[in-house]
């Protein structure tokens, strides 16, 4: 048995993820001294930001900030329900790899939501 919901479109999807993305850029680069400052490693501390934000949100509220925005959840493929702890770290870390993140099976799942057993849906 897996839960039926709403698929959530290609264009929703990279939108939360931008929005994460440049929150995550903004913050670290406010912290850091600004646009014109130099900071050595700065895009693994906007990295480390990103997986943090993503794996806690996801997590304790089953959706990050963007997908707040745009009206998405996380949820348990096989019934619904609010994800846990290993899931949200699963979900979290592949979809740092990228290419898990673009890559989608035959029912719209990206493949880090498909190994940590979670689905996108509307609200």
């Amino acid at each position: 048995m897996r839960y039926e919901a709403v698929r959530v479109s290609l264009g929703r999807r990279f939108a939360a993820l931008m929005l994460d993305w440049l929150s995550c850029y903004f913050i670290i680069t406010a912290i850091s001294g600004g646009i014109g400052a130099t900071v050595p490693n700065r895009p693994f501390y906007v990295l480390g930001l990103f997986f943090t934000q993503i794996f806690i949100l996801s997590w304790l509220q089953g959706a990050s900030l963007g997908h707040r925005i745009f009206g998405i959840r996380i949820i348990r493929y096989v019934d619904g329900g609010p994800i846990n702890a290993r899931q949200a770290f699963i979900r979290s870390a592949l979809l740092l790899t990228v290419i898990f993140a673009i890559t989608f099976d035959e029912e719209g799942r990206g493949l880090h939501e498909r190994f940590s057993q979670t689905i996108l849906i509307r609200n």
